[in-house]
């Protein structure tokens, strides 16, 4: 069990950087010169402290995060070890959720690459403090003062190098916040805590320089952390994230969480959500403090500590515990699906569970269960992640699988602004419920909100229609592709009070989204990729053409040593299997390395649609058109006559000034209710 040793701080120190950088290699030697270790292991002899995976020591790659534990100086460090390949990003994106800084490894031979800038983004976006530590220096050919340079240029100008302290390195830090400004002013100099602050609020990147195989700078980026990595302070109050899923030897369930409030021990009662909305409280049974393969227990979890939790038995990466709330969803998605090809003797319905739970423990991982094909597919990020999952599989249930050719994930959005009204009034049911569809630039997701005043429409039922909105991906009407980058604002509804339930909403909101995406000028999207492609200079030709074949852009070539670097972006559907063509036409020389661009209008559109055959018109399990009461029975309304029947005005519509008219409403009133309004406000009718 773990002794209360005392540490001045616990530091969250993540270990991020592009595929064969060096990374796991960096890892060994701030765990051997922190004295966590007696012998460097190393990548090649498939011997490393933290890749312990037969997968990871077979490919030479790591593709599960891990942890180990080392003490330098008065912190203890809970070292991070996360994926470098693209295929992977998934897991190095869920790690950066709990970390309190991050190294970057930049190796100093291939320099800043196309997915060196993913990670820098995710690291912005989650606000984690960063060093960057360039390895390999020690070969032929590295030049510090251009790798600054590039720093400078593509990921921030804010980078400096920490290895020569001179008046012209703290003016240069001076600039880049006023508070450093008026102490270097003061003093002619910058002080640690000052420094530190810096880091913290990521206005200044500190740069080092050195070899992970030869430990050469490794004790300097080891001094740099444990004066200038930020200390952070904790509420008292018990808060916890989980960021990932795992099972023991024995199959035991165990959440990794960063305890990021008070403490928690076990035997304690812990309340919480699961993604369906369902409220749980369950007991801790085990709190484990992993290193590499083998772990400590421990009685008591507190703040600013990574612990594997056992007890919980749908928690989910990303959650929030205590008075976390969860996580930003995901940046990085997969972009292809996959049909999975079973055995013979194996049963879809047995194997998709399994799947799933497969799915819980590595979210990068996504199956689905496609009704029409009536087959699973599964949604990846790359071939090598292909590869990954049938081991997997292998692995834990004995069962070889297959998968089919890679297809690619299409999204659609809109080009107007437009209102899309859903009515659901059959025999004693009631709802109507008004959308505003917006588009929003690339990469804005799906984003709710509602200008619907509470004295039209009860709060309890506004809540229930925004969630309603949350709960799925609604298709779009050229493809079925899921929409994204659209603002969905309510606008106003009704309910009745008698006849309207829970259910009435549901339906009259997803005829609302439907009616509206169909008047809407539609827009399919396709994923992208930036490409960093590096072929002999005589070669540069030939993969400038084939870009332009595919409809991307580039920049100029660079030089890189005797070869020249083409960076861009082309569509992911052109890109597939471009590797290949390089290595042919390259004789082996050439290589390309790929990052996720996000989604872009798809550049062979109309065949895209033509292929895919879907008819919106025809989706009756997603139907555009509405349902009105007439005669005491519900009655179908196409979509596009819809707006004739609306018992609430349109929200876009403009007001009628003084001058205009107003038009009356059809209120659908029959004669007897007319008469019965009449005698109430002028008295019994007197007939003839």
């Amino acid at each position: 069990m773990i002794a209360d040793n005392f540490y001045t701080y616990n530091t969250v120190l993540g270990i991020v950087a592009h595929v064969d950088a060096g990374k796991t290699t960096l890892s060994e030697a701030l765990l051997y010169l922190s004295g966590k270790l007696k012998k460097l292991g190393r990548v090649d002899s498939r011997d490393c402290f933290l890749d312990t995976h037969a997968i990871e020591r077979s490919r030479g790659i790591t593709v599960f995060s891990k942890q180990a534990i080392f003490e330098y100086g008065n912190r203890r460090f809970t070292l991070l070890d996360t994926p470098g390949h693209v295929d992977f990003s998934a897991e190095t994106e869920r790690s950066m959720q709990v970390l309190d800084a991050a190294i970057l490894v930049i190796s100093g031979t291939d320099g800043i690459q196309a997915h060196t800038e993913t990670i820098w983004k995710l690291l912005e976006r989650y606000g984690v403090p960063c060093f960057v530590f360039v390895t390999k220096t020690d070969l032929p050919g590295v030049d510090r003062l251009k790798i600054m340079e590039r720093l400078k240029l593509r990921l921030s100008d804010a980078c400096e190098d920490f290895s020569t302290r001179d008046e012209a390195f703290y003016e240069r830090i001076a600039m880049l916040d006023e508070t450093a400004m008026n102490s270097f002013l003061d003093t002619g100099n910058i002080d640690e805590e000052e420094l530190s602050r810096l880091i913290a609020e990521r206005k200044l990147f500190p740069c080092l320089f050195g070899s992970g195989l030869k430990t050469d700078g490794v004790d300097k980026l080891l001094d740099t952390l444990s004066i200038y990595a930020p200390k952070r302070e904790y509420p008292d109050k018990f808060g916890a994230r989980v960021y990932k899923i795992a099972r023991d030897a024995q199959g035991n369930r165990m959440s990794f969480v960063k305890c990021t409030g008070g403490e928690v021990s076990v035997r304690e009662l812990i309340k919480y959500k699961t993604q369906s909305g369902e409220e749980l409280e369950e007991k801790i049974t085990a709190l484990r403090i992993y290193s590499g393969e083998k772990f400590e227990t421990t009685e008591k979890l507190r703040a600013g500590e990574i612990c594997a939790l056992l007890g919980l038995s749908v928690s989910y990466p990303g959650q929030g515990l205590g008075f976390e709330g969860d996580s930003l969803p995901p940046m990085l998605e997969p972009v292809l699906s996959y049909s999975v090809i079973l055995p013979d003797n194996t049963d879809a319905a047995v194997m998709l569970p399994k799947l799933k739970m497969l799915q819980q423990e590595e979210p990068q991982l996504c199956f689905d269960w496609n009704e029409k094909l009536g087959e699973i597919s599964a949604r990846l990020m790359g071939k090598v992640q292909t590869e990954v999952l049938k081991s997997l599989v292998r692995e834990r249930f004995d069962i070889e699988i297959e998968l089919g050719v890679g297809h690619i994930m299409y999204r659609e959005t809109i080009a107007n602004k437009v209102e899309g009204v859903g009515h659901f009034e059959p025999l004693r049911h009631y709802a109507e419920v008004h959308l505003i569809l917006e588009p929003l630039p690339q990469g804005s997701g799906i984003i709710l909100d509602s200008s619907c005043s509470e004295d039209e429409l009860d709060r309890n039922w506004q809540r229930l229609i925004l969630a309603n909105l949350a709960e799925r991906q609604h298709p779009g009407v050229l493809t079925g592709s899921p929409i994204t980058d659209i603002k969905i604002t309510l606008a106003a509804g009704k309910a009745h009070i008698k006849h309207t339930e829970g259910g009435d909403f549901r339906q009259a909101t997803y005829r609302a989204v439907r009616q509206g995406l169909m008047q809407a000028k539609a827009v399919l999207l396709e994923p992208w990729y930036s490409f960093e492609i590096v072929v002999p200079a005589e070669q540069i030709g030939r993969a400038i053409s084939d870009i332009r074949a595919m409809g991307g852009y580039f920049e100029s070539p660079e030089n890189s040593g005797d070869m020249l670097r083409l960076e861009g972006s082309a569509p992911v559907a052109e890109l597939n299997g471009y590797m290949d063509s390089i290595i042919a036409y390259t004789r082996g020389r050439g290589r390309m390395i790929l990052r996720p661009d996000g989604y872009k209008p798809c550049h062979n559109a109309e065949m895209v649609i033509s292929e895919t055959g879907y008819d919106a018109e025809h989706d009756v399990e997603n139907p555009a058109d509405s349902v009105f009461s007439a005669h005491g029975a519900g009655v179908n309304i196409k979509w596009d006559k819809v707006p004739e029947y609306m018992h609430l005005e349109s929200t876009l519509k403009p007001k009628p000034t003084d001058s205009e008219p107003v038009r009356a409403r059809n209120f659908n009133i029959d004669e007897r209710e007319l008469e019965a309004i009449m005698e109430r406000e002028f008295g019994p009718i007197k007939r003839p």
